[in-house]
Parts: C-alpha cells; structure tokens; sequence
C-alpha cells in the first residue's frame, strides 16, 4: 500500500522510501494500537520507561509541513496518545508529547513522540523544551510539545527551530 499525504494541496506521491509508511507488526514494529488512520508503536531506541511513535497512516514529511488543515490529524494524534498513557497508567504530569523539527529528526514522516518521563540519562538533551515569550509559542528548540505545535498552526504560523 502507498503512503499519501492526504490534503488535496500538497503531492500525492507514493513515498516508497520512507520507513514508516506501512509500518506493521509484520515488518517488524512493535504495535501497540492501529487503527485505519494511524498506528502507534514502541521506539526502537526508547528514552524513557515509555517511549512509543503515533503516525498518521498518510505520508506527512514533517512538523515543518504542516498548516492550519491539520490541527485535527494532531488532536487526534494527541488524544491517542492520551488514551495510550491512560492504558499505561501514566500520571499526566509524566506525560510529554512532541515533535522533533528537522533536520533534528531521524525519519521524514511525521511522528508523535509519547515519552514517560523521566528520561533515561542524557537522553533529555535531544527532546528540550522551550516555553515561548513576547507573543510566541514556542522558543528557540528542536522540539515541540503538541499543544505548542497546534497553538502555532491556530495562529497561521508555521512550526520551525526559532521561535514561533
């Protein structure tokens, strides 16, 4: 199955080098919950106790791409992130949720990490957050927590390494 983003603005290419499209259990992804829109599995290189990946199904290259029409693809992304620390039995204040913003990403298709912190050693270092000020969102990072990323896009903004 071909991976596509599904807004009728950007391209419709298959995207038959990325790693995450048609992520399944047979292909060697540890799953933890599917559904025909998206799939959440373990992080092959966890930071924290828990560490899993919520991936739309569609091809989305990044935070980077992302624009007002997709506030609800990241509500959703949240809300099963939600569900999934609920399962877990993860408090809320150990729950952090995020984006890595490139070139600080690993894999070019859009994934919400869900970390139970705390983390693991050093590991912190590569998901820093950064509260904005003077009217942004965000600061100067290469993460953004996924309110943050909505807040940025409801404001017409896009999401990048500098404050926005």
């Amino acid at each position: 199955m071909s991976c596509f983003r599904s807004t009728a603005t950007d391209a419709r290419e298959p995207m038959t080098q990325c790693v995450f499209c048609g992520a399944s259990s047979e292909k060697g992804f540890n799953v933890v919950f599917e559904d025909k829109d998206y799939i959440v599995f373990k992080d092959r290189s966890p930071a924290a106790e828990h560490h899993l990946l919520v991936i739309p199904r569609i091809h989305v290259a990044t935070v980077k791409v992302l624009n007002q029409a997709d506030i609800p693809m990241l509500r959703t992304m949240k809300e099963i992130g939600a569900r999934i620390f609920h399962d877990l039995g993860v408090p809320p204040e150990r729950q952090r949720m995020g984006f890595h913003i490139p070139p600080f990403n690993s894999v070019n298709h859009l994934h919400l990490h869900l970390h139970a912190l705390p983390y693991r050693g050093i590991l912190k270092l590569e998901f820093p957050i950064s509260k904005g000020k003077n009217g942004k969102s965000k600061g100067f990072s290469w993460f953004v927590e996924v309110d943050q990323a909505i807040e940025i896009l409801q404001q017409g903004k896009t999401i990048g390494v500098f404050p926005c």
